[in-house]
């Protein structure tokens, strides 16, 4: 058995400093020119800045690129004519409407957990990332309304997909930032630019479904055929086992629901990529490693995180003791210690029980409203559409997976996953009326388009 290289990570607070402005001031200005100029350019900018975060904190809030961007690309979307009249058509369209509204009662309900919270920033802060997310799908849907050309978005999914997963395997010969012991060796657990293997393997649940619907219902390119192996045998090297289920689940949604005749390259890809990937685990950790993938046992060691028995069995004691308001948002983290094992900080491994737990009845409400909303809003949507089929299947495996793991709580996941139900609902909403790919006018006229398909009777 091979040594894998597994790196401690020790987390380090930057201030706003000279190049954190620099780089936030360029980045404003690049994105809202070009979001001035193509409104789907803007889209593209904020699914590659998503899982690069370059964090400067002033004070107690956090700065990042992905903030920067959204900030950016409303800025922009400000300063064109009739944006008021645009919006209002692109929101108050049924698909819109009804996935606004559950990220409303996810805010609210997020809010009013405050009230019974010990610990009121951690809430608060949880409550602005949801009014976050709402703002950023709000954002993604306008802006995919006035300019629905997709060929930018296409290529962000697959430029940014390729760059991740590579950045996340060369972590199996430079260090990976987590791992579990295996028969006394540590196996690495890659993770590229998110925060763990687990939010790692959820954001390529995201971001496959997406780029395999491209290739199947769009002429597929060997550059995306390529990227999906090499994010599928990324994806195996995680070692989430949730998260490979789900994904799977999700990529096998797309294939089967596509009528498309390029099934057959695009499971090549994927199914070659993730053999390479338990090839890997063969090399450096014998065939007894890929029991693991077969079996529900939990690993040797948690890394003084607990494991999901210990987690789940504290978030439910937790809930008991205040079931209609829930402890308060963030707050699990800081009250696991009454009922858990000592020494842990985390979250519950699960957003149903995380929701229950810390908003009680209404957060949970809530969530599982939203959850369902983002499956079914596709569901009589045209199938044909690569960001359709690719919202309905990412947000069906994103449900099953968050069942084990709570990954909205991160924003490179949770913002990613607003990003793909605001294009999902807005190519959507004009399915057919457009040529595929087209650039349409320059100056800003599909948003006509996309009223008279709103508007149209049903």
């Amino acid at each position: 058995m091979f040594a894998h290289p597994v790196v401690d990570q020790t987390i380090h607070k930057h201030a706003l400093d000279a190049l954190g402005v620099i780089v936030y001031f360029l980045t404003f200005v690049g994105v809202a020119v070009a979001t001035r100029k193509r409104a789907s350019y803007g889209i593209a900018a904020l699914v590659v800045a998503d899982p690069f975060a370059f964090y400067r904190d002033v004070g107690e809030t956090t700065l990042t690129l992905p903030k920067v961007v959204l900030l950016a690309v409303i800025a922009s979307l400000l300063t064109r004519p009739h944006i008021a009249r645009a919006a209002w058509s692109a929101l108050g369209a049924p698909r819109a409407r009804i996935l606004l509204w559950c990220a409303g009662a996810i805010v609210a309900a997020t809010a009013l957990s405050i009230v019974q919270a010990e610990h009121r920033v951690p809430a608060l802060r949880e409550t602005l990332k949801a009014l976050e997310y709402a703002v950023l799908f709000a954002t993604v849907v306008v802006a995919a309304a006035i300019d629905a050309w997709e060929r930018p978005v296409r290529v962000a999914f697959a430029a940014t997909l390729a760059v991740v997963s590579i950045a996340a395997l060369s972590q199996e010969l430079f260090g990976a930032p987590s791992g579990f012991w295996f028969f006394n060796h540590p196996i690495p657990r890659i993770a590229g630019p998110l925060e763990g293997p687990n939010q790692f393997a959820g954001y390529l649940g995201l971001m496959l479904p997406v780029v395999t619907a491209f290739v199947l219902l769009r002429r597929p390119s060997g550059a995306e055929l390529a990227v999906l192996g090499i994010a599928s045998m990324a994806l195996v090297l995680t070692l989430s086992r949730s998260g490979v289920v789900a994904s799977a689940f999700a990529v096998i949604l797309v294939l089967v629901l596509a009528p498309s005749p390029h099934r057959r390259a695009a499971l090549i890809s994927f199914v070659s990529g993730a053999l390479a990937g338990l090839l890997v685990l063969v090399l450096f950790g014998s065939t007894s490693l890929l029991a693991r993938f077969s079996s529900f046992a939990e690993v040797e060691r948690s890394g003084g995180v607990g494991t999901r028995a210990q987690l789940w069995h504290a978030a439910i004691a937790l809930w008991r003791q205040h079931p209609i308001l829930g402890i308060g948002a963030g707050n699990f983290e800081f009250e696991i210690a009454r009922v858990g094992p000592p020494g842990i900080r985390t979250h519950a491994n699960s957003l149903y029980l995380q929701a229950l737990v810390e908003g009680g009845v209404p957060l949970f409400l809530a969530t599982c409203a939203t959850v369902i909303a983002s499956i079914v809003t596709f569901l009589r949507a045209s199938l044909r559409e690569p960001l359709v089929l690719g919202a309905l299947a990412a947000s069906a495996g994103l449900a099953v997976h968050q069942v084990f793991d709570f990954l909205v709580f991160y924003p490179k996941v949770g913002g990613l996953w607003w990003i793909v139900l605001g294009v999902g609902v807005a190519r959507a909403a004009y399915a057919g009326a457009l040529a595929p790919d087209s650039p349409n006018d320059p100056a800003g006229q599909p948003s006509v388009v996309f009223r008279l398909r709103t508007h149209a009777p049903r």
